[in-house]
């Protein structure tokens, strides 16, 4: 019987080519067992991390004393520790490739365009160094920056990072509340901030925040203006709080000239990263992650899943207050040139990507799941218009794919690329489950689990379960687990946002679903799951029956608590020029009823001008849910449109 759900294979010169495949065979040749394909290897890796993690470390290149001990604790989730003995440092491990080529590729809209070498990167990065150590950064302090996505951002991390100091990032659009629930946490010693950017062709200036965020953060000791819209020195002026607090990062560069590196390397387990959880249910979390566990996952990830070698052309849509961005930078430690891009992913139209990826010979093509559903809404083609033959991967995270997306890429955008869904979070700067190079890829399915990853689907009660849904959990500890949250001195926020569950177990959230193929279905967050009449529903599953219409841009959909129980309310962001009739109901009804079952079928369908979402372009259930509910939404801040929550009030629809 043929298998409709087929959508891609890869060719045997593919899988000849992949690092994954040559790695395979390392790993039967340390073993001494027979490793024929991923899933063996993966079996292995999981059941033999002490074997599967050096061998990680080896075969990836990684630089530092790797130490005699490689777990200990393993059984215990927190508590675990990797590579026990080990010294390295995170940016050394990224610069260690010098020369003319392109290091970095910077796009600011169409308004800049930059080149940095592996060499003025490293000499960018050695004259940071010098600034940083001249202000007194020493190992364990924070940098913390509100910076767009480009060549100065980057070199400042790998600056902070050499030092051991610790990083921390937002995007230029959150608001002054935001950035300070954020940074405020951490008591920061420098900022970085810019003097603005580029958003959708408009100058969108950010002195005054800037300003306003130093007043609020004792703890900076100096910031610094990077120049991107011409009025760095103007921008510093007007932030500076105090004498010499606050300077364009061009002029206190001035007394610096380009040196030898020197790294600091420090334990495995050293903090290199702080990240925030979304704070759309009160202040954001901070999430410390360290700089090996990072790396080891990252290089991990880069080589074998997504197949990045040295001189591979990287890019990944996304802002500094993603993961992705972090994720993103780690390519350089592959030898990978990073493809940056800043601003309107649609400006000044839907194929500025497409021209980059072109123009740069751009191999691996990441992006979120709602640009894809967009470019197919919008009607372009690249297929018909853009040579993309360098392009190998497309990749897609965020949110769950459509299964009619999945089609488009191939339809619409390239027809023989990997199509690799990928899942993890911010949580464990990683991924759970992604891409696999050597496997077929089927409609609305994630390939498999991460290497090294123990995933499993869990019902209720705890019990593995196969072809139905539950919670995507990891059984055994990983490298990447958070050292911590700060500010969290007995661990008891961070056991209970992933071990209260199950015990000794990490429960990701996420509402998932093991497919024949071996494959995961992503249904949605389990947070956001609807309970109508007691059957769980994910809300990806709803998604992907109505974002097929024409008539609809987007939804957002939620349980409202109603006579004793939940019903579904769907909530609908229509094309231009469409009403919602009852024709339109009942055509959106019968949609869902046969693509997915009549219990998904809305008891209430409203539409609305506006979904909130998140700076990473997440849509926010709970938010929608609370405000239905009269329930204060605790931190607006983290939502790109908080003004969009209040269509969602007093509905008289859903009093009814």
């Amino acid at each position: 019987m043929t298998d409709t759900s087929l959508l891609w294979s890869p060719s045997a010169e593919r899988i000849a080519a992949a690092p994954l495949t040559a790695f395979i065979r390392a790993a039967a040749e340390a073993s001494g067992r027979p490793i024929a394909d991923y899933d063996a290897l993966h079996a292995w890796s999981v059941e033999e991390r002490e074997a599967f993690w050096p061998l990680v470390w080896d075969w990836c290149g990684i630089v530092g004393e790797r130490g005699r001990r490689v777990l200990e604790n393993g059984d215990r989730m927190p508590g675990a520790r990797f590579f026990p003995d080990a010294r390295l440092n995170f940016a050394e491990n990224l610069l260690r490739k010098s020369g003319p080529g392109d290091a970095l590729v910077f796009r600011g809209e169409d308004k800049v365009e930059r080149r940095l070498s592996w060499d003025q990167l490293t000499a960018l990065v050695s004259r940071l160094q010098q600034l940083f150590r001249a202000h007194g950064v020493k190992a364990g302090d924070r940098i913390a920056a509100m910076m767009p996505n480009m060549p100065e951002t980057i070199a400042a991390m790998l600056a902070a990072a050499s030092l051991g100091a610790i990083w921390s990032s937002c995007s230029p659009d959150f608001g002054e509340q935001g950035v300070l629930d954020r940074f405020g946490q951490i008591e920061p010693v420098l900022f970085i901030a810019p003097d603005g950017y580029w958003y959708a062709g408009r100058r969108v200036e950010v002195g005054d925040k800037v300003a306003a965020v130093l007043a609020k953060m004792p703890s900076v000791r100096a910031a610094f203006i990077v120049d991107y819209l011409g009025e760095a020195r103007e921008v510093a002026a007007k932030a500076a709080t105090g004498a010499g607090k606050a300077q364009a990062l061009d002029d206190a560069l001035g007394a610096f000239e380009p040196a030898p590196l020197a790294f600091e390397r420090l334990p495995f387990d050293h903090p290199l990263y702080i990240l925030y959880s979304s704070g759309t249910t009160g202040i954001p979390k901070c999430i410390v992650h360290s700089a090996g566990g990072t790396l080891i996952q990252h290089v991990k990830e880069h080589r074998l899943n997504a197949g990045i070698e040295d001189g591979d052309r990287f890019f990944y849509f996304t802002t500094c207050g993603w993961m992705m961005w972090n994720w993103l930078v780690s390519g350089l430690a592959s030898g990978a040139t990073l493809l940056l891009y800043d601003g309107s992913p649609f400006h000044p139209d839907g194929n500025v990507i497409f021209d980059f990826a072109q123009a740069e010979k751009m191999t691996y093509f990441g992006t979120s799941a709602k640009f894809i559903d967009a470019v197919r809404k919008s009607g372009l083609r690249p297929i018909e218009t853009h040579d993309l033959s360098s392009v190998r991967v497309i990749s897609s995270t965020g949110s769950p794919l459509a299964p009619e997306n999945f089609r488009f890429v191939h339809d619409g955008i390239k027809a023989d690329v990997h199509l690799a869904s990928i899942s993890g979070g911010t949580d464990i700067v990683s991924c759970f489950v992604l891409g696999v190079p050597t496997k077929p890829v089927h409609i609305g399915e994630i390939q498999g689990p991460g290497l090294g990853m123990a995933v499993d689907v869990l019902d209720d009660e705890g019990r593995p379960v196969k072809g139905e849904k539950g919670e995507l959990v990891c059984t055994r500890a990983f490298p990447s687990m958070p050292l911590m949250f700060w500010n969290d001195p007995e661990g008891a926020k961070y056991r209970a946002a992933y071990f209260e569950r199950f015990d000794n177990i990490w429960c990701h959230g996420d509402f998932a679903e093991w497919t024949p193929h071996g494959g995961i279905v992503i249904h949605g967050r389990s947070d956001a799951t609807l309970n109508p009449g007691g059957v769980r529903i994910g809300t990806a599953e709803i998604y992907n029956q109505v974002e097929q219409m024409e008539e609809i841009a987007e939804a957002i959909c939620i349980g409202q608590d109603w006579d004793g129980d939940v019903r579904v309310v769907l909530f609908v962001r229509l094309a231009q020029g469409v009403a919602l009739d009852e024709a339109l109901e009942k055509k959106i009804r019968a949609k869902i009823r046969t693509g997915a079952s009549p219990r998904h079928v809305p008891a209430k369908i409203v539409a609305v001008a506006d979904i909130p979402r998140t700076k990473s372009g997440k849509i926010t259930e709970l938010a929608v849910r609370d405000v239905v509910h009269g329930r204060t939404v605790k931190n607006k801040e983290a939502l790109v449109n908080p003004e969009a929550l209040e269509l969602y009030r007093d509905i008289p629809a859903l009093r009814e």
